[in-house]
């Protein structure tokens, strides 16, 4: 088991829009640092958010603790203030009873998070937090490159 500290964003371009998500992973134990990014054409924001979680838990393995940290309510209260639990009893309805957006990335995210320790810890996005920082602009960089290779 490892333990790993894991900041992750996403970013859109118009809402929907050409999109980037970013992570950073480090392990505790020996300090390494790892960056992944990487975006889609036309996407939301949300998407984002929950892709660069996504992304970082696969470079993680079963039975790992996991510090994330993220500037997205969306991707914490989800799985802390009870949604993802009321969604699937409700089969996949929102409180309005309206399908749940983005059910394809919670089912895969809640299966890696079921066979791992993680910890969600929320920080204020574009406040000054070094990792939040690097993760916001490699997310908007690759947003970018992409809507550029659009026009």
């Amino acid at each position: 088991m490892k333990e790993y500290l894991i900041y992750t964003d996403g970013s859109c371009l118009g809402n929907p829009g050409a999109g980037g998500w970013a992570t950073v992973i480090i392990d505790t134990e020996t300090g390494e640092q790892k960056e992944f990014f990487g975006g889609e054409g036309y996407t939301t924001n949300n998407r984002m958010e929950l892709t660069a979680a996504l992304v970082a838990l696969k470079n993680t393995s079963p039975g790992d603790e996991i510090n994330l940290v993220t500037d997205s309510s969306y991707l914490k209260n989800a799985f802390t203030a009870g949604w993802l639990a009321k969604w699937k009893k409700t089969g996949w309805k929102t409180s309005a009873g309206k399908p749940v957006k983005n059910q394809d990335l919670w089912v895969e995210l809640d299966s890696l998070i079921k066979t791992r320790q993680v910890n969600f810890r929320w920080v204020k996005g574009h406040a000054g937090n070094d990792l939040n920082e690097r993760c916001d602009k490699l997310a908007r960089d690759f947003a970018a490159k992409i809507q550029s290779e659009m026009n």
